[in-house]
C-alpha cells in the first residue's frame, strides 16, 4: 500500500519480504500482500502476480481493566436464590481469543460461607443463599478479572472491591419479650399499673417500631393499655368473685409496609381479698341411713362454696351441739357425716340436727350454717313366718288344672319391700303344682292321676327381698283321693278251656283275673256271667273269678251227631264297686270234652236182603251201618261177622259195614243165611 502505514517491504532483486514496521495485533491481525513480479528480458517485458496473506500472531500484552476500582451494590434480603445482583464487564486488549477471554473469580473477607457467586464467563453476580439483613448488614467481595493465555505465567489479571449492602425489607414479626403472666389484687385503685408488655422486633426503621394493641378479652373495659409504652392499667375495679382471670389476646404491630404483627395472651390473674360468706349448696339437706349398721357409717356430705381463693375458700365443717348430734361426726375437711353408734329404726326413726356449720379460714374468718334432716330405714332384719310348718292335705284326682289347693300365708314384720313376701316351692312336683308367688296360692298344673301317682312331697318356702336372712319352709304332702275312672281290665279278652263230660257239679274249669288301677271300692272287681250260660250250666265265685260246673255235663246233649266234642261261649263281666261302677267283659270258649259212654246203635235191629242164587262173586249184597254218640275215637266203629258166616260165603268190610259175595250160591243147597254182625 502507498501509505504511511507500510509494515513489510520486498526485495526487488531477490525476493525477500521484509517486516518495516512492529505488528500489533491489536491494530491489524492480518495482512493480504499482492507481490508484482516482472520480467524485462523480454520484449515486452511481461509480469506475473501472486497474492500473499499473512495472520498476526497475538502476544498477550494486554491485562483485563474494570472500570472502577470500587462499587458498593444495595440488594434487599430475602429475594430468591439465583437474583441477580450485578453484572461485572471487564475489558481485554488482546485480540486473540485465549488472550482477550476473561475469566471472573470471587473472594469474601467475611468469615463463614459466601452468600454470592458470579459467573466464570459471563460477570455475572448473583445470590448463592438466602439473605438476612438481620445475620448479615453487608458483605466485602473481592472481584477478579483474568486473562486465559495458554502459559500461565502470561496470564494477567485486575482486581476490584466490592461493597454489597443488604437493605432491609420488613421481614421480621414483633416478637414478645416480657411475661405471658400478670398477678393483680382485686382491691387495686383504678389507674394501677398491672403489666408491661414488651415486644422487639429486630427490623430498622419504620419496619422495627412497635406499637401495642388490645385485641380480646377486654369486652368489660377493665384495662387500658398505652399502646407506644405497653404500659397495662386498671380501668376500672376488679372483683375476682366476678372475674378471676383475664385472657388478654394483645398484639404487637411494626410501622412496616406491608406491617406485620405478632399476638400474645396476656393472662391476668386476679388475686383474692376474704371478701365472701361461704354458702352451703342447700340450706336444708335430707337423707336416709340404714339401721344396724357399724359405727363409721357414711350418711351424707354436706357442701358449701366460697368464691374466695386459696386460704380464703378453704373450708371446715362441724356440727353443732344439739339433740341426738352424739350419734354422727362430721369430717372437717370433707363435709362428710358419718354415724358414731348403731341406728335403730324401731328406736329413733328421725334425727334433726339444725348446728351443722361451715366456716372459711380466712383473715377475719367468715362462716354459715345448714339444717340435716336424716331418716332411718328400715333393714330386712326379719324373715317371713309361715302360719305351719308341714300341711297334708288330699285332693281328687280328677280336679281340674289350675284348681286352687291351699293358700299359704306368711307374715314378715318388716316395712316396704322388705316385708314384701314371696312365695315359691322347691323340690320335685313333677310338672303338678305351682305356686302363685305374690299370693301363695298352690294350684295344680296339669290333670292329677293317682294311678300315676298317689301322693306328692316338697317343700314351699316363703321368701324376702333378702339374700341373707332365712327363708320360712313348709313341708307340703299332698295325697291324691281315688275317682273311679279305671274300668277293670281281664287279663285276656278270650279264654278257652274244656271239662270232661260226666264230672259232677261244683267242678272248676277255669280262673279268670281282671284288675282294676282304682283302690278301695273303686278298685273291688265283682265276677260274674253276663251272657251264654243257659239252663245255668255253669256258675262262677264272684270274687275269686273261678269258672265251674253247675250240673253233669253231658257232651251228646250239646253235640251234634259224631261231633268230637261240644262247647259252651260263655261272655263273662268284671264289675268294680265304684260309683258308678265300670265293667268290662271277656269272652270263655269251654270244650266239653267226650267220655266213651254210648255204644253203637245200628240203624235197623235186623236187615232182610234177597239174592239170586247166580250172582257173581264178588257181587255187593248189602251195607250195614251202625251210629254212635260219642265223637272221636270214642266214635269210630268196627264191623264183624260173628256168626252165621262158617262157610265163608261173605266177606264184610270192617270199616265201611259193606257185605259182599265171597262164593257161589247154590240155592238147592242153601236157601237162607242169617249173619249176626258186631259193631264195636
Amino acid at each position: 500500500k502507498e501509505d504511511d502505514d507500510v509494515h513489510f517491504e520486498i526485495d526487488s532483486l531477490t525476493g525477500d519480504l521484509l517486516l518495516s514496521k512492529e505488528l500489533d495485533y491489536e491494530t491489524a491481525s492480518h495482512f493480504l500482500l499482492q507481490v508484482i513480479v516482472k520480467d524485462y528480458n523480454n520484449n515486452p517485458p511481461q509480469n506475473n502476480t501472486v497474492f500473499l496473506s499473512i495472520d498476526v500472531e497475538d502476544q498477550n500484552d494486554h491485562s483485563p481493566c474494570f472500570q472502577d476500582d470500587f462499587v458498593v451494590i444495595g440488594i434487599e434480603e430475602n429475594v430468591p436464590v439465583g437474583t441477580l445482583v450485578y453484572t461485572f464487564n471487564a475489558k481485554d486488549g488482546d485480540g486473540s481469543f485465549l488472550n482477550s477471554k476473561i475469566q471472573y473469580s470471587l473472594e469474601t473477607s467475611n468469615m463463614g460461607e459466601n452468600p454470592f457467586r458470579i459467573h466464570p464467563s459471563y460477570g455475572t453476580l448473583t445470590t448463592a443463599f438466602p439473605l438476612d439483613r438481620e445475620i448479615t448488614r453487608s458483605v466485602i467481595l473481592t472481584v477478579s478479572a483474568a486473562d486465559q493465555a495458554t502459559n500461565l505465567t502470561d496470564r494477567r489479571l485486575d482486581s476490584m472491591a466490592v461493597k454489597i449492602v443488604i437493605l432491609d425489607i420488613n421481614d421480621n414479626s414483633p416478637s414478645f419479650t416480657s411475661s405471658p403472666l400478670s398477678y393483680v389484687m382485686e382491691n387495686v385503685e383504678v389507674g394501677f399499673l398491672v403489666h408491661r408488655i414488651i415486644a422487639k422486633d429486630p427490623d430498622e426503621g419504620r419496619n422495627g417500631r412497635v406499637t401495642y394493641h388490645i385485641l380480646s378479652g377486654n369486652e368489660n373495659k377493665a384495662f387500658v393499655l398505652d399502646k407506644i409504652t405497653g404500659l397495662l392499667t386498671t380501668a376500672q375495679l376488679l372483683d375476682r368473685e366476678i372475674q378471676s382471670c383475664y385472657n388478654l389476646t394483645v398484639m404487637a404491630l411494626d410501622d412496616g409496609s406491608p406491617a406485620l404483627s405478632a399476638t400474645q395472651v396476656l393472662a391476668i390473674v386476679v388475686l383474692d381479698m376474704n371478701d365472701e360468706t361461704p354458702v352451703f349448696l342447700k340450706q336444708l339437706y335430707e337423707t336416709a341411713v340404714c339401721e344396724n349398721q357399724d359405727p363409721g357409717e357414711f350418711v351424707l356430705k354436706v357442701e358449701a362454696v366460697d368464691r374466695d381463693a386459696g386460704l380464703n375458700s378453704l373450708l371446715r365443717y362441724e356440727i353443732l351441739p344439739g339433740p341426738g348430734y352424739e350419734k354422727f361426726k362430721m369430717n372437717p375437711d370433707s363435709g362428710e357425716l358419718i354415724t358414731t353408734a348403731s341406728l335403730d329404726r324401731e328406736t329413733q326413726e328421725f334425727f334433726s340436727i339444725k348446728g351443722n356449720s361451715c366456716r372459711d379460714l380466712g383473715s377475719p374468718s367468715r362462716s354459715s350454717t345448714a339444717q340435716l334432716y336424716l331418716t332411718v330405714l328400715d333393714e330386712n332384719d326379719h324373715s317371713p313366718m309361715l302360719a305351719k310348718t308341714q300341711y297334708q292335705i288330699s285332693v281328687r284326682e280328677d280336679l281340674e288344672e289350675g284348681s286352687a289347693i291351699l293358700d299359704l300365708f306368711a307374715s314378715d314384720k318388716d316395712d316396704g319391700l322388705n316385708g314384701e313376701v314371696i312365695y315359691s316351692l322347691i323340690d320335685d312336683t313333677f310338672g303338678a303344682f305351682a305356686i302363685d308367688s305374690v299370693t301363695g296360692s298352690i294350684v295344680t298344673t296339669k290333670a292329677l292321676d293317682r294311678e300315676t301317682k298317689s301322693q306328692y312331697a316338697f317343700r314351699a318356702v316363703a321368701s324376702d327381698c333378702s339374700t341373707h336372712l332365712p327363708r320360712s319352709t313348709t313341708v307340703m304332702t299332698i295325697l291324691i283321693q281315688d275317682v273311679n275312672d279305671n274300668v277293670p281290665k281281664f287279663e285276656q279278652s278270650y279264654y278257652k278251656a274244656s271239662v270232661w263230660e260226666g264230672q259232677s257239679p261244683k267242678t272248676d274249669i277255669i280262673q279268670v283275673f281282671a284288675t282294676d288301677l282304682d283302690s278301695g271300692l273303686n278298685g273291688e272287681i265283682e265276677y260274674s256271667i253276663l251272657s251264654g250260660n243257659e239252663n245255668s250250666t255253669f256258675l262262677i265265685d264272684s270274687s275269686r273269678g273261678i269258672l265251674a260246673t253247675n250240673t253233669v255235663l253231658d257232651h251228646e246233649n250239646t253235640s251234634s251227631y259224631r261231633e268230637m266234642a261240644s262247647s259252651h261261649r260263655l261272655v263273662l263281666l268284671a264289675s268294680d264297686h265304684g260309683t258308678p261302677s265300670l265293667n268290662s267283659t271277656a269272652i270263655v270258649l269251654i270244650t266239653v270234652l267226650d267220655v266213651n259212654d254210648n255204644p253203637p246203635v245200628f240203624s235197623s235191629p235186623e236187615y232182610h236182603i234177597h239174592v239170586k242164587e247166580s250172582i257173581p262173586v264178588g257181587s255187593h249184597v248189602t251195607e250195614v251201618s251202625a251210629n254212635d254218640c260219642d265223637a272221636g275215637t270214642n266214635a269210630e266203629i268196627t264191623y264183624a261177622i260173628i256168626s252165621g258166616n262158617d262157610r265163608g260165603h261173605f266177606h264184610l268190610d270192617g270199616k265201611t259195614g259193606s257185605v259182599d259175595l265171597l262164593k257161589m250160591l247154590d240155592y238147592e243147597d242153601t236157601m237162607k243165611f242169617t249173619l249176626i254182625i258186631q259193631a264195636t
